[in-house]
């Protein structure tokens, strides 16, 4: 029977981003209507951990707004990873904030954070059409860094955003290279309030490109469908699970709903799978 592993987000830091990324509700240019907040106490992520671990999760991402880690970022997130491996030791506890330092990263692993998400977004070569204030390689470098600080390395991107076929498989060859543990997979989600007003990806087209993923990862790396599954995927989970994604996101995103996690545990039974209850990130 395959197994397919559940991880949940937490958007502890919300909609305070200076960056440009145009595919971001989070980033303030674009004055999108979400909920904005600064640190999110620490009392209600355990809550939220605890709430995700009994849905199933075995990872569980602590997310923060805006470029990178800075002194005040990298304290909070230690501080709130310390506090949840003494709750819930078992949680493989992922961070994603954006551009760090090998420093930042082995302090965080020192904390307890288990693995770090950075993703590429996009190939190199259309990046600059996405995002103006960083580059792409300051993102690969950062992923370079997680693994050289020991953490398992999450790194993915987001398809559908008006990139061609090619920059697709750019994406995916740049993914590759990096042998990441896991690999979300996400669908762009539009917004009105975005310069990407449009999703130009197909049905088929998201479906050949969790096969070619697999095909090129192997079997080793979690393949995550994440950001904009149930936009493409809804009742049709089954054709994604065969594609080769033996994970996928729970509960709600950073700014959009997710599906009712009850659905996503019945639709996995009734399809024949089970829920994982271990994960080797390493």
């Amino acid at each position: 029977m395959k197994e397919i592993f559940l991880c949940a987000i937490n958007n502890v830091l919300s909609g305070t981003c200076l960056e440009d990324c145009k595919f971001c509700t989070q980033s303030v240019k674009y004055k999108a209507d979400i909920d904005r907040y600064r640190y999110k106490d620490i009392s209600t992520i355990i809550q939220e951990a605890h709430q995700a671990k009994k849905a199933g999760a075995l990872g569980y991402c602590l997310v923060t707004a805006g470029k990178g880690l800075d002194d005040n970022k990298v304290e909070y997130i230690a501080k709130v990873a310390s506090t949840l491996k003494k709750e819930l030791p078992t949680l493989n506890l992922i961070a994603c904030n954006g551009t760090a330092s090998l420093e930042q990263l082995r302090y965080l692993k020192q904390h307890g954070i288990d693995s770090y998400n950075h993703n590429l977004e996009t190939s190199k070569n259309y990046y600059e059409q996405i995002c103006t204030t960083h580059s792409w390689e300051e993102r690969y470098a950062t992923c370079q860094s997680v693994k050289e600080a020991g953490l398992a390395l999450c790194c993915g991107g987001i398809f559908g955003m008006g990139e061609s076929k090619i920059d697709r498989d750019e994406l995916l060859s740049a993914i590759t290279s990096l042998n990441p543990s896991s690999v979300p997979l996400n669908f762009y989600h539009p917004n009105d309030a975005l310069p990407i007003k449009s999703r130009n990806i197909s049905y088929d087209e998201a479906l050949e490109i969790i096969r070619q993923a697999r095909e090129m990862l192997g079997d080793k790396a979690l393949l995550m469908v994440a950001g904009g599954r149930e936009l493409l995927f809804n009742q049709k989970e089954q054709d994604m699970y065969q594609a080769g994604a033996n994970a996928i996101v729970i509960g709600n995103y950073l700014t959009t709903k997710g599906a009712d996690t009850n659905y996503d545990i019945i639709t996995l039974k009734n399809l024949g799978y089970k829920v994982a209850t271990f994960c080797d990130t390493q």
